[in-house]
């Protein structure tokens, strides 16, 4: 089988490695795409870029189009070239300096926006961000620039009904963070309620909106469910089911008045107002940096 097509190799100009040396020798040249078996344990250039959390696939397919990625020091140029998992992949300083281009969002969402694309008359939430809402106290130092809105989707959803925290993101890497399948970052919601039959909500019903309920079909993971004051709870998820929180209710005899998302990961909503936005800033992460004091295990 005709191997596919390679640029000669040329000397790195980064790698995602820190090292000046030069770049290794190949030690094979990446599995043809157009292989119809794949028991050597081969697996697409672009999505092993995605597993390493080098890139979003739709990032990794950019860069290999331009020839910015490297299997074993040789450019790999074609889409669908597959690797191996044991190949070392680095890429070229003009993709690092692309991906530090990309912007992630935080909106405070208020009602009657939808968080994806407009439906039944209703505009997404993504208008909103216009120079002209950028909170005052934006700490980022990013200054807004119309290139800030190409390709800004949003990472997760929040119902029309519900306001607070949601992102919207350029970088393919905090959408998988964040919604991809294996996301286990928790989301933090204040919820005004009130029960339908005017009593107090049992215990029973509060045990099942902790761990027990189902919905279409599949069990719920485990989730915080706590009093704040006598008409609010907090619930505390790892997972984003349509119109969740409002269906958990429903399902033990609670009438969902009110619902605001106040924490994504480690960051929080904070005092950003209604209907503005600001930068994710570059020392914020969703998933907090273990403490360099913690106890190892």
């Amino acid at each position: 089988m005709k191997p596919p097509s390679r640029v000669p190799a040329a000397p790195r100009s980064s790698s995602s490695s820190s090292s000046n040396s030069p770049p290794r020798p190949p030690s094979r040249s990446p599995p043809s795409p157009s292989s119809t078996s794949h028991d050597d344990g081969s697996l697409r250039l672009s999505k092993r870029m995605s597993e390493l959390g080098i890139a979003s696939r739709r990032e990794a397919d950019e860069w290999i189009a331009r020839g910015w990625v490297r299997v074993d020091g040789r450019v790999v140029a074609e889409l669908g070239s597959r690797v191996l998992p044991s190949q070392h992949i680095t890429i070229d300083a003009r993709a690092r300096n692309a991906q530090a281009q990309l912007v992630t969002v935080l909106l405070n969402k208020p009602v009657g926006y939808v968080s994806g694309q407009a439906e039944d008359g209703y505009q997404p939430a993504r208008v909103l961000v216009t120079p002209d809402r950028q909170w005052r106290e934006d700490g980022s130092g990013i200054r807004f620039m119309p290139q800030h809105l190409r390709s800004l989707v949003p990472a997760g959803r929040l119902d029309i009904d519900s306001v607070g925290l949601l992102v919207l993101t350029q970088d393919g890497r905090v959408a998988r963070q964040l919604i991809g399948d294996d996301s286990t970052i928790e989301k933090e919601y204040v919820v005004r309620v009130a029960t339908r039959s005017g009593a107090a909500l049992p215990d029973t019903a509060m045990a099942l909106l902790r761990h027990g309920l189902e919905l279409d079909g599949e069990a719920l993971l485990p989730a915080t469910v706590e009093w704040v004051n006598d008409d609010q709870l907090r619930f505390v998820l790892q997972e984003g089911k349509k119109r969740q929180i409002r269906r958990m209710c429903d399902a033990v005899g609670l009438q969902v008045l009110g619902l605001k998302r106040v924490r994504i990961g480690a960051v929080m909503l904070g005092a950003l107002p209604t209907g503005q936005w600001r930068y994710l800033r570059l020392d914020e992460r969703f998933v907090a940096a273990p403490s360099p004091h913690a106890p190892s295990r």
